[in-house]
């Protein structure tokens, strides 16, 4: 399980960055600090995939902690991504890793 879901992650990289949707400096520790779903409010969704879900499903992975169950992060990619490059390509990941880690992760 961890090494899919480190595969997956992998593949989400990489898709960023081909698609420039990848920030290289760092963000306002600032937008860190929501309190709503995905951190709309203070960043776009894919700054929220880069610095919130795949920095926490890395460290889940490294510490061999539990990983989170029963999530779909697809549909709100598929929302916030639709105009965006890449955005096709990484909703359909992101069902997989959704699919992947659904009620059966034990």
């Amino acid at each position: 399980m961890y090494q899919q879901t480190q595969a997956y992650l992998t593949q989400l990289i990489a898709l960023l960055k081909q698609h420039q949707l990848w920030q290289d400096e760092p963000i306002d520790p600032s937008a860190l600090n929501s309190t709503v779903p995905f951190c709309h409010d203070t960043m776009a969704f894919e700054q929220w995939l880069q610095f919130v879900f795949i920095e926490k499903m890395q460290l889940l992975i490294s510490e061999v902690h539990p990983l989170p169950s029963n999530f779909a992060i697809a549909p709100m990619a598929e929302l916030m991504l639709a105009q965006k490059p890449g955005g096709i390509a990484i909703t359909q990941l992101l069902a997989q890793l959704d699919q992947l880690l659904g009620s059966n992760n034990e």
